[in-house]
């Protein structure tokens, strides 16, 4: 199945791929045009990025937020798995892309790298590379064909799992991130002020 000979690859087919890399080049050039930068400022690319409050945060391909990503495309999955079950794989891949790219151009406008500044720890964020953008993008995809090939049980318990490791490691993850920009908490942000 993850083979070509079926006109599909990871069970997708491949005129919903082309639709999939139009959005994600479209979303590199959005990105570009409001001005942020394609790599890292410091000149080199790395595979990951260990320091969540360094200042290659967010500009390279992985980083400790990766899972956070992959998360998205469980989730995704199961949003279209429930909304539009009916419809193909490629179909709710599409979808799931739109959100993530839409998500990706909105986190990286000035008010929301001001409100992550203002609400949460990040207090020298200042956006995403397009590199790490599109790399978040396309841990969302790996996420979304995990999500539609394992079971159920073992997709939640990697979501969980990455929630706890990144909570114990960094203090931070996508649950107390999606918190701490909707609705901020003085405890958590003190809490996780010990970790910088």
């Amino acid at each position: 199945m993850t083979g070509l000979s079926d006109g599909r690859l990871f069970g997708v087919e491949l005129r919903s791929w082309l639709v999939v890399f139009a959005i994600l080049a479209a979303t590199a050039a959005t990105l570009l045009v409001m001005g942020r930068v394609p790599i890292c400022e410091c000149g080199y690319v790395s595979l990951w990025y260990g320091n969540a409050y360094g200042p290659g945060n967010s500009q390279h391909l992985s980083d400790w937020y990766t899972p956070s990503h992959v998360i998205h495309g469980f989730l995704f999955y199961a949003l279209f798995h429930w909304i539009a079950r009916k419809r193909s794989l490629g179909f709710r891949l599409i979808l799931s892309t739109v959100l993530e790219c839409t998500w990706e151009v909105a986190e990286n406008t000035e008010t929301v790298i001001q409100r992550y500044r203002e609400a949460t720890i990040s207090l020298d964020y200042f956006g995403d590379s397009v590199l790490n953008s599109m790399s978040d993008a396309g841990f969302m995809i790996v996420g979304f064909l995990l999500a539609a090939r394992l079971p159920v049980a073992v997709t939640v318990f990697l979501a969980v799992s990455f929630e706890i490791l990144t909570a114990v490691v960094i203090r931070d993850n996508l649950t107390l991130n999606v918190l701490m920009l909707l609705y901020p908490l003085d405890a958590v942000r003190e809490w996780q002020a010990g970790a910088s």
